[in-house]
C-alpha cells in the first residue's frame, strides 16, 4: 500500500498570514489522520515562513501516523531530528531563502558529505535522500546509506499533458533502479488528482507520496475530508488504462 503523506506547510502560511493561530495547524493534522491520511509532512524553513520550529514540537505530541520533517541538513535541522526522532527525515538541498524545492541532490558530487549526515541521523529515524529521476542520484544514494529516496516529482507534472507516457519514463527506470538497490521510494512535488494515479499505476511499488499545495488547493472546493478520500483514491489498485 503506498502511504499518502500530507504536508501542511501551505495552510501554516494561510495561518501567518493573519496571525494568530487560525486555521489552527495541529488540529488539521489531527484531522488529517483522522480522515484517512497515513502520515504528516512537514519543511520547517530558517525563516519560518510557513511551519515554525515551535509547530514542529507541537506536532511531535499529536501525530500518530508517520511524522515526516524534511529539510536543508544544516546544524538547526539536524537538531530538530535529534530532538523529534520523527519516522523520517527527508533530506532536501534548498538553499535557506528558495521559495520551494526545485531539483534533487546530486549524490554523486556531495556522496561524502551526505554519507555523514545519513549515517548520523539514522541513529534517530529512517533517512530519505530527494532526488532526481536518474538511475545514477539513485544509485549514489544507495552508495550514501540512505534508506529512501524521494523522487522530485516536478517534471513529471509539467509534462503529464503533453505526453504522460514520455514524461514518466525516467520516473520508471528510477523506481525500478531503487528496487534493484533495495532502497525504500517516496515522490513528491506537484503531484495532484490530474496526474497521481497515473504515477501510482506506472510505479505501484511506491512507499509513500507527499502532497501539500494541490492537496490543500483541493480542499478549498472538496473539504479536506473529502479530498483525501479522492487523493487516497488514486492510490487504490484499479484497472486503470495505462
Amino acid at each position: 500500500m503506498t502511504r499518502l503523506s500530507v504536508n501542511i506547510n501551505k495552510v501554516a502560511t494561510l495561518r501567518n498570514a493573519r496571525g494568530g493561530n487560525t486555521p489552527d495547524i495541529i488540529q488539521v493534522a489531527i484531522d488529517c489522520e483522522k480522515f484517512g491520511a497515513e502520515g504528516i509532512t512537514v519543511h520547517p524553513r530558517p525563516d519560518e515562513r510557513h511551519i515554525t520550529k515551535q509547530d514542529v514540537y507541537d506536532l511531535k505530541k499529536v501525530v500518530r501516523t508517520e511524522f515526516n520533517i524534511e529539510g536543508y541538513p544544516d546544524d538547526r535541522y539536524i537538531h530538530i531530528i535529534e530532538d523529534i526522532k520523527p519516522a523520517q527525515a527527508t533530506l532536501v538541498p534548498d538553499a535557506p531563502d528558495q521559495l520551494t524545492s526545485n531539483h534533487g541532490w546530486d549524490t554523486i558530487k556531495h556522496q561524502k558529505e551526505l554519507s555523514e549526515i545519513v549515517a548520523h541521523l539514522r541513529k534517530y529515524c529512517r533517512v530519505s535522500v530527494f532526488v532526481d529521476a536518474r538511475e545514477d542520484m539513485v544509485k549514489a544514494a544507495k552508495d550514501c546509506g540512505a534508506d529512501r529516496v524521494e523522487l522530485y516529482t516536478q517534471s513529471y507534472a509539467e509534462n503529464y499533458f503533453k505526453n504522460r507516457k514520455e514524461a514518466i519514463e525516467s520516473f520508471v527506470k528510477a523506481a525500478e533502479t531503487a528496487k534493484k538497490e533495495s532502497l525504500g521510494l517516496n515522490a513528491g512535488h506537484d503531484l495532484s488528482l490530474d496526474n497521481l494515479e497515473y504515477f501510482h499505476q506506472m510505479i505501484p511499488w511506491l512507499d509513500e507520496v507527499s502532497i501539500g499545495h494541490a492537496l490543500i488547493s483541493d480542499s478549498l472546493y472538496y473539504g479536506l475530508y473529502s479530498t483525501i478520500q479522492l487523493y487516497k483514491k488514486c492510490l487504490r489498485e484499479n484497472n486503470y488504462d495505462i
